[in-house]
């Protein structure tokens, strides 16, 4: 039955996105029809299709790997710190010491980073991001600098996919500005992926496959939300071209896409640390707050108000109604905080919610789509492009709110198939 109503829930985030439209009469019904039929396509190919899964289950296995050779950098580095088995033994010797962050998921970033960096360097990002580009140009009829830009966002972050189309983006339409900011908003990085597997792994099987499920199913999701929101009324300068992308990285060699990917890692590590250390204490002051207040008897907090403010749209997405609320709180906490912080309480959840309402939970908060990385993406986009900051922060907000529809309508499909 919940996933018949999933298919309710694909209509009603539609209907949102046509809600923010600019210009309902331009929207293009072939491209969000091939659209969505590339997710489903993605889809039933990764879940269902024998061929799929081992390629899924191959994915999963080859990132766990990975995962532990980055463990032994850090056991370096940090000692017995970094030795995850002392932190929940399972000889019952003593009790450890819970989850370490810092230890254990930071450094998975940096490791993460400097692997993203040597394929890159290698060439072979380039071509796996043309071969995904090629198809989703073909099937949606959109130009070829805005898909290329989508696809790379499946395997970098935000502010680096649009440097593999830096030409082209001072004369892109605005209808193509929306679709990049809206797929850097739908998707993660693959140094945050690895974290979010490390993180998990223990709650939800097969997570590495999943999250890379995700992030594939939300290329398409992007430009059918995006072209809702803002639909092409000029022709783009890159219309049906394939283009050559830009250089990520100028590294001369193996040793240096190894040395700058780890730079770029911490980096990111430093910027996620101190993020989670300011939202998660505000929070904690909000909660403090808020409890203070009683409301029926009730004890409110962040995580209730967005729990039963997302609920509705929580249930159509496929979860049963008594597990709802805790669903469309992280969602919430994704949108209005990060989704680090809604990850974190969904690992912390454990058995207390079905593994497919997890799952769910895992494909909806897949995607940079939150309040604190609007800045993000104007800084970084507005960086490579300055005389567009203006058309940028125009569309910004509305491009957010378009890459969470576009994780959701995400989680939605898979949660019809899982």
């Amino acid at each position: 039955m919940n996933r018949l109503i999933g298919f309710v829930g694909v209509f009603a985030i539609l209907g949102l996105a046509y809600l923010l439209s600019n210009n309902k009469k331009k929207i293009d019904t072939k491209l969000i029809i091939w659209g969505i039929s590339l997710q489903i396509f993605f889809a039933v190919l990764i879940l269902k299709v024998p061929g799929g899964k081992f390629v899924f289950n191959s994915i999963d296995t080859i990132i766990k790997k990975i995962l532990d050779f980055s463990v032994e950098g850090s056991k370096f580095l940090f000692g017995n710190l970094a030795d995850d088995s002392l932190y929940f033994p399972t000889d019952g010797s003593w009790p450890g010491f819970g989850f370490q962050f810092a230890f254990l998921v930071l450094p998975t970033v940096i490791f993460f980073s400097s692997i993203m960096s040597v394929l890159y360097h290698l060439g072979i990002m380039q071509k796996v991001i043309k071969v995904i580009s090629k198809i989703m140009q073909k099937t949606m009829g959109t130009s070829g600098a805005e898909t290329t830009s989508i696809s790379a966002n499946i395997f970098v972050g935000q502010t680096e996919a649009p440097l593999v189309i830096k030409p082209f983006i001072d004369k892109m339409t605005k209808s193509e500005l929306m679709a990049i900011m809206t797929g850097g908003f739908a998707t993660v990085a693959g140094g945050v992926m690895a974290a979010y597997v490390l993180m998990l792994s223990n709650t939800i099987p097969g997570i590495a496959g999943h999250l890379m499920a995700a992030s594939i199913m939300s290329a398409p999701a992007a430009l059918v939300i995006a072209k809702i929101i803002y639909p092409e009324n000029s022709v783009p300068e890159t219309a049906k071209e394939n283009i050559e992308l830009s250089k990520f990285s100028d590294d001369a060699n193996f040793l240096e896409a190894i040395g700058n990917g780890a730079t770029e890692g911490m980096k990111l590590a430093l910027n996620i640390a101190a993020m989670l250390i300011a939202f998660i204490s505000v929070i904690t002051l909000l909660n403090w707050v808020l409890g203070l207040i009683s409301f029926g008897g009730i004890n409110l907090s962040i995580e209730l108000i967005l729990g039963y403010l997302f609920m509705p749209l929580a249930f159509v997405m496929g979860a049963p109604w008594s597990e709802a609320q805790i669903l469309g709180s992280l969602m919430g906490q994704k949108l209005v905080l990060t989704e680090f912080i809604a990850y974190g309480n969904l690992a912390a959840l454990g058995d207390s919610i079905s593994p497919r309402t997890a799952t769910i939970a895992a494909y909806a908060l897949c995607g940079f789509a939150n309040f604190a990385s609007i800045g993000i993406q104007l800084g970084g986009i507005g960086s490579i492009a300055p005389q567009r900051k203006k058309d940028l922060a125009t569309l910004v907000t509305k491009a957010m709110l378009g890459g969470a529809l576009a994780s959701w309508l995400t989680a939605t499909i898979a949660g019809i198939l899982i």
